[in-house]
């Protein structure tokens, strides 16, 4: 709009401006001001749109246009009291005028009120000239409630009006995910391009729903068909190369996920796909290299740190994963998975109090898993840290009640702690519990499975 006016209408703009400098009124017919008015909102002036507005309706105070132009000012402006208003008094003379019931559905969908408003739109298709973008509000309305079948109907209704309205085309699918509909997606895309062959949009949406449903091969199809009516669809590039990663086509992923970076700039994503697949084929040079562009491109990006972090410490050389883990946890402290990930190389590394810090945070962001509280604790008992370990083995036993390996570890702490009697309860439980792992636990506690007043208990137990 902003472009048709400049070209046909400077005239009246110099003119409105001149008018503003100066003081001076000039006349302008209603149409006029309309353009004047869309000028100004489409560059986002509104002031200068309000101005606009009251001059105006000065001159041209019956002008329904202008009225119209004022209540969706309010509604923009949520001054819906005054919208309504003003709205009330064009429909009392213009009972026919669509865009009241549009308006007055737009501000009952300000107030959550959608269902009024999709009666509102009901009205205003009655009487709309252009029925698709009634039909578009309507399809928005219905999917407020959730009510996902009938906003698809409606989004499908201007397709059949205007078969290029991607934005609808892209809305219906949205619809049919959101209810788990792939095969009915399918089925609705497939008729979709045999009426439009050459619709890379649909071709693309249709590779889309194989690849949910894990037919790739299919998915892979769509995609090609995708590009090769628009050899510059970027989408269709990224996921064709993700299609072709899980057909363990790496290479040629690779080729893909590198069009998409010389049609556009590079992304982090394609970086660390590429990172990935070189990860897969064993090339590791190649995989380093693009996580350290991933990370480069965005620091952000943490699975880019945690990525390098795996693939240094697989290969044994900690330091550097050290590094990377650390990078990871300053873009988000509390992940659990890094932070197990940090204490397993700082045990590596015999940083042991770093180990226990690293479980220690795995707990205290939600991570109960039995093995961080095992792993906490026998980390604390090789330190020496005893106390620390069997408050530890209490807390999980909380969560973990007559589980062999908790009752173990409480009952040889109990007794290196010289709390004799608490360490024969759990032991005796332990043995109860499953007897055959107590050869485990004297590797992990010899001293105390040498105690002779132990040894009768386990062998009480033997039978």
């Amino acid at each position: 709009m902003q472009q048709n006016f400049n070209k046909n209408n400077k005239l009246s703009l110099s003119k409105f401006e001149s008018m503003l400098k100066t003081n001076n009124v000039y006349f302008f017919d209603a149409t006029e001001f309309e353009g004047i008015i869309h000028y100004y909102l489409d560059t986002g002036r509104q002031s200068l749109a309000d101005k606009a507005i009251k001059l105006g309706l000065e001159q041209h105070p019956s002008s329904i246009s202008l009225k119209l132009l004022l209540a969706e000012l309010h509604v923009f402006n949520d001054n819906l009291e005054r919208a309504t208003t003003i709205l009330n008094e064009i429909e009392a003379i213009e009972p026919n005028n669509e865009e009241v019931y549009i308006q007055k559905a737009s501000i009952l969908s300000k107030k959550d009120d959608h269902k009024g408003a999709i009666e509102y739109l009901k009205k205003a298709l009655m009487f709309a000239s252009e029925e698709a973008d009634v039909l578009a509000l309507l399809g928005m309305e219905y999917l407020y409630l959730d009510n996902f079948d009938s906003a698809r109907l409606n989004f499908a209704k201007c397709l059949d009006v205007d078969f290029d309205d991607y934005s609808s085309l892209y809305n219906v699918i949205y619809c049919f995910e959101m209810q788990n509909q792939h095969q009915e997606a399918i089925k609705y895309l497939n008729d979709f391009i045999d009426k439009d062959p050459y619709s890379e949009v649909a071709w693309h949406q249709l590779g889309r729903q194989y690849f949910v449903l894990k037919q790739y091969n299919d998915a892979l199809r769509a995609f090609d068909y995708a590009v090769i009516i628009d050899e510059y669809f970027v989408g269709a590039y990224l996921e064709k190369a993700k299609a072709l990663e899980k057909l363990n086509r790496e290479e040629e992923a690779i080729e893909n996920y590198l069009i998409t970076n010389e049609l556009e700039d590079p992304t982090a994503f394609s970086y660390y796909r590429i990172g990935e697949c070189y990860s897969k084929m064993e090339n590791k040079d190649l995989s380093v290299q693009y996580y350290k562009k991933t990370v480069k491109e965005d620091p952000l990006l943490d699975k880019g740190w945690l990525a390098l972090t795996k693939l240094y410490y697989d290969d044994k050389n900690y330091q550097k994963s050290l590094y990377y883990i650390n990078k990871a946890i300053e873009i988000d402290d509390t992940n659990t998975l890094y932070w197990r990930m940090y204490s397993e190389i700082n045990l590596k590394l015999n940083l042991f109090e770093e180990a226990a810090n690293g479980f220690y945070n795995c707990i205290a962001n939600g991570d109960e898993n039995l093995d961080i509280y095992m792993g906490l604790s026998d980390v604390l008992n090789f330190i020496g840290e005893f106390d620390d370990s069997l408050l530890v083995m209490s807390q999980a036993i909380e969560i973990y009640p007559h589980h062999a390996e908790v009752e173990y570890r409480i009952a040889c702490l109990c007794y290196v702690l010289g709390k004799k009697s608490d360490g024969e309860k759990f032991l005796q439980k332990a043995l109860k519990t499953d007897y055959e792992y107590h050869s485990v636990m004297k590797e992990v506690f010899p001293s105390v499975f040498e105690i002779d007043s132990v040894c009768a208990i386990v062998l009480s137990f033997k039978n």
